[in-house]
């Protein structure tokens, strides 16, 4: 889905930046100029990364959990 119409910026635009490292809104808006036009989607873009950030994150620790596992086994 397209978040920002101003840059053609979607969704999984904005999941591959968080999964990426991504690490705040306002460095997204650096990298993709997401919400810097008519700001129209900034609502829309933020809630969007939050959501993905958090989902790289716990999908971070699971793979930080399995490493600890193997390691004490």
């Amino acid at each position: 889905m397209i978040i920002c119409m101003c840059h053609r910026i979607s969704d999984r635009d904005i999941a591959r930046e968080a999964k990426s490292g991504c690490s705040s809104f306002e460095d997204l808006q650096d990298d993709l100029r997401v919400g810097t036009a008519c700001g129209c989607c900034l609502e829309m873009a933020r809630t969007t990364f939050d959501e993905q950030a958090a989902a790289s994150r716990r999908a971070g620790r699971g793979a930080v959990d399995v490493a600890r596992a193997a390691l004490a086994a």
